[in-house]
Order: C-alpha cells, then sequence, then structure tokens
C-alpha cells in the first residue's frame, strides 16, 4: 500500500516546504515591484499583480495537489490502521478526506483568481479552503484521539487538538472582518474607510 512505501513521508515536507516557499517568493517580488506594503500584507495581495501573480499561482495550484496527495496518504494509513484496530468508522475517514479535497479545491481556486481581477470567486475560494481546512484539521484531530495509545500518543493528539482551537479561533474573527470589507484595493488612502 502507498502509504507504508519507504519516503512517503517526504510529502507533507515538501507540502509545507513549497507552500511556505510560494508566500514568500511572491511576498518578495510583490514588495520589491511596490505592488505591496513590506509590513504584513494579505496573502492574495501578494499575488495580485504580475509578475508575481504567474508565480503564485502556479505555486500554490501545486501546493494544493501536494495537498491532495498527502490527505489521500493520511486517508490510507487510518484505512490500513483501522484494519486491525477498528478505532473509527470508514464513513468518518472518508468524509475527512472529502472536506480536506473540498479544501485544497478552494486552494487551487484562490490562486487561479486573483483577488482584484474575480474577488468574489476568489472570496469564495477562500472561504472554502479555510473553512474546509479547519473541519479537516479538526477531524483528524480526533481521529488522532480515537487512535490512541496504539497508534499516536496523546502529546502529538494534544498538539493537533492546540492547532485546531487555534484554527478555529482565527477563522471567526476572519470571516466577520471578511464580511465588514465593501470593496477590494492594495493600495488604501489615509481619508477613506
Amino acid at each position: 500500500m502507498l502509504c507504508y512505501m519507504p519516503g512517503v513521508a517526504f510529502v507533507p515536507a515538501l507540502l509545507v516546504s513549497w507552500s511556505s516557499a510560494a508566500f514568500i517568493i511572491s511576498y518578495v517580488i510583490a514588495v520589491l515591484a511596490g505592488h505591496v506594503e513590506p509590513l504584513v500584507p494579505y496573502i492574495s495581495d501578494t499575488g495580485t499583480k504580475p509578475p508575481e501573480s504567474g508565480i503564485f499561482g502556479f505555486m500554490i495550484n501545486i501546493s494544493a495537489l501536494l495537498g491532495v496527495i498527502t490527505m489521500y496518504i493520511r486517508y490510507l494509513l487510518i484505512e490500513k490502521q483501522n484494519e486491525s484496530s477498528h478505532f473509527v468508522r470508514s464513513s468518518c475517514n472518508m468524509f475527512s478526506l472529502c472536506i480536506g479535497l473540498m479544501g485544497c479545491i478552494g486552494m487551487g481556486i484562490v490562486a487561479t483568481f486573483q483577488e482584484l481581477s474575480v474577488p468574489s470567486v476568489h472570496d469564495i475560494g477562500a472561504l472554502v479552503a479555510f473553512g474546509s481546512g479547519v473541519v479537516y484539521i479538526t477531524l483528524q484531530s480526533i481521529i488522532s484521539y480515537k487512535s490512541c495509545p496504539q497508534w499516536n500518543t496523546y502529546f502529538v493528539c494534544h498538539i493537533r487538538m492546540a492547532i485546531s482551537v487555534i484554527s478555529c479561533i482565527a477563522f471567526i474573527p476572519m470571516i466577520v472582518f471578511a464580511s465588514q470589507i465593501s470593496m477590494t484595493k492594495i493600495h488604501w488612502m489615509p481619508g477613506e474607510k
């Protein structure tokens, strides 16, 4: 089975490294080109104008693909562990995979439809990506607890749950503040609301 093949553990590390590089490279190019202010711009702002928009879109789409591969490997791993332990229903594992795949589709939408070109589609993609991501990591945290102590340590479960809680807490203000924005714009003047 794929999840027991040697070397498959590099995929999640590649996902994190590639995604980080996507954000950093597009940020550096956007700042050097004068397209964004250097102090904490929105991620989407750093991928709005060429040339960084092409790099951002390409790299985030690769990240979405790596996310799909990572989630599928996790799904297979849980299925294999579940054969002997029966700690979670297979349908729960499948549901978690489907939610994760929705998040990856949302990432692809964010990467493909730039913030200023098609803001409503971009925003829907971001909502799907972040919302599905929060639900996915919460479900994975619950599955991890159910697999203790045979397949996970409680320390790992607590770390996963802490990340889930922080993500849930961060998601709420994101929705609240995003709903208050009536116009998408990169450069704001001091007198504008």
